[in-house]
């Protein structure tokens, strides 16, 4: 899959069929309509396009109004997102930066300048709630008038459901607040999983005798957190179980190595010989959360985060032999 920033390259393809939307944790209505996109594109001899903003345009508004509360957690960071819509088979991604111009474009100029000119629709799909343009005011009906007039095809897919619920990115968020991994499993298609380079820390849980695997979660709101049963892959041929702390560690100085930001640290139950002490940084691993154990803590000094660390290493190692984890390992499969 290519990526671009922005649309004025002179290698983006021509013409494209088109979806549209934020994409925040590609779940199974999402998996579905780049589906559908995909069969489109190859009936029309042009390539699959996503056009989605980074930051998420509710981010955006959220910090214009300085109110950061009303910014929704994120499901995925950016990284994850393209991976996983190129996993879906897209051929190109459009990142758009989503700022004042683009909160204020009226609706007709963003199919004009962006659509129609900055991309070459030939065909565009969007979701049954689809809305865009300054104050929200473009919508299916729009978009299908201008496409008559204008030569380009317009479709809408209706809302996907599992079990009778609407899956949305709303629902996963949900599902991953209150902790409940399975329920996020099942709207992904796939265990809740956050990839990236293993990066320096402060090497305290080395001090405490538990090495940990440090990714960063390139946002300040994440919408799970806590403690939880995980699988790490990318450090060998097979994964590895560990138990890891996604969020902002409440027992640790703020003004640690990592400036406070959101981490996601893993320690391996068993650790692989062949690694060694600095075998793991710089490479690239994606980390599946299986189960939550519970919130983040906050510990009264080194030995009670030592003893606390000690507990979770060992209510993750009954949870992976209960019948429960077995079960789901042998029936979880990947959608995309």
């Amino acid at each position: 899959m290519r990526v671009f920033r922005g649309f004025h390259h002179s290698d983006l393809a021509s013409a494209c069929a088109l979806t549209i939307g934020n994409f925040d944790g590609v779940h199974r209505g999402h998996q579905a309509l780049l589906a559908l996109l995909r069969s489109e594109a190859a009936q029309r001899g042009v390539p699959s396009c996503v056009l989605t903003f980074e930051p998420h345009p509710r981010d955006y508004f959220a910090a214009r109004a300085r109110q950061p509360q009303q910014a929704p957690a994120r499901v995925g960071t950016l990284r994850d997102k393209l991976l996983d819509l190129a996993q879906c088979g897209v051929d190109q991604t459009v990142v758009l930066p989503f700022n004042a111009l683009r909160a204020a474009q009226a609706a007709p100029d963003f199919i004009a300048q962006v659509l129609q000119q900055g991309l070459g629709a030939r065909y565009v799909l969007v979701g049954d709630d689809f809305r865009f343009g300054a104050g929200r005011s473009g919508d299916y009906a729009l978009l299908d008038t201008t496409g008559v007039r204008a030569g380009f095809d317009v479709a809408r897919m209706n809302s996907y459901q599992v079990h009778g619920l609407r899956v949305s990115s709303s629902e996963v968020r949900l599902a991953l607040g209150e902790g409940r991994m399975d329920d996020a499993a099942r709207l992904l298609g796939r265990p809740y999983r956050i990839s990236g380079h293993v990066v320096h820390g402060r090497k305290l849980g080395r001090e405490l005798g538990f090495r940990t695997l440090n990714l960063r979660f390139a946002h300040w709101k994440p919408a799970a957190s806590g403690i939880f049963v995980v699988q790490v892959h990318g450090l060998g041929p097979d994964p590895l179980t560990g138990v890891a702390n996604l969020g902002v560690r409440p027992s640790l100085d703020p003004g640690d190595v990592n400036g406070g930001r959101v981490l996601l640290e893993t320690h391996c139950l068993d650790w692989p010989q062949n690694l060694g002490a600095e075998g793991a940084y710089g490479k690239l691993v994606r980390v599946d959360l299986l189960h939550k154990l519970h919130d983040e803590r906050r510990y009264d000094g080194l030995d009670a985060l030592m003893n606390g660390i000690r507990q979770d290493c060992q209510d993750a190692r009954d949870w992976l032999a209960s019948p429960h984890a077995r079960t789901r390992r042998q029936t979880t499969r990947d959608r995309i």
